[in-house]
C-alpha cells in the first residue's frame, strides 16, 4: 500500500514588496502552524518515508519544520523545481516517478495547483487547500507508477484551524 500526504506550504509573508514570489518567507503564523501540523501527524503515529518539496522558500521551510518533527535530516528533502506552482499533470509525473521503496510520501507545494491535484484523487472535493493543510490518500499498490490506475481512498484532511 502507498500513502500520499499532500501539504500546502504554511502561511507566507507579504511584508516585502521587493521579494519575488519564489523567495517569500513564512510569516509568524506559518512558523507556528508548520511544526504544530507536523506534531499532529506524529501524534497519529503517521510515518513518512520521503519528503518531496517545491524549492520555493515557503514550501522549503514548511518541509523543514515537518522533517525536524519527524527527527530526520533536512538533507533528506527532495526538491523538485517543477512543483513550484505546478499544475495537476506535474503532480502526476512527480508521484508516478517516486521511488517504490517509499511507502509513505509527503509532497509540499502551492495553490492553485495543489487544490486541483487533491480534487483529482478521490470523491472528496475541497474549495481550497488552506495554508499548511494536509490531504492524505492511500492506494492499494506496490508501485507509484501504478498509483493513478488504482482506486485511491481518502484517508484524512487536517488544517491548522480545524481544532
Amino acid at each position: 500500500m502507498k500513502s500520499l500526504l499532500i501539504i500546502r506550504h504554511a502561511k507566507s509573508s507579504w511584508d516585502s514588496s521587493v521579494l519575488n514570489d519564489f523567495d517569500r518567507p513564512l510569516n509568524d503564523r506559518g512558523k507556528k502552524d508548520a511544526p504544530e501540523m507536523a506534531q499532529r501527524l506524529t501524534e497519529k503515529n503517521i510515518t513518512i518515508d520521503a519528503f518531496v518539496a517545491s524549492p520555493a522558500k515557503r514550501a522549503k521551510k514548511t518541509a523543514e519544520f515537518f522533517i525536524e518533527k519527524f527527527k530526520r535530516d533536512k538533507k533528506e528533502i527532495i526538491f523538485i523545481p517543477s512543483l513550484y506552482h505546478a499544475p495537476v499533470e506535474i503532480f502526476n509525473q512527480v508521484v508516478s516517478g517516486l521511488n517504490d521503496a517509499h511507502n509513505s510520501v509527503a509532497i509540499f507545494s502551492h495553490n492553485p495547483g495543489i487544490t486541483s491535484f487533491v480534487n483529482s484523487l478521490t470523491d472528496v472535493k475541497l474549495d481550497n487547500m488552506p495554508t499548511c493543510s494536509v490531504f492524505a490518500v492511500t492506494a492499494e499498490t506496490n508501485s507509484w507508477s501504478n498509483f493513478f490506475s488504482v482506486k485511491k481512498e481518502f484517508w484524512f484532511f487536517d488544517y491548522p484551524r480545524s481544532i
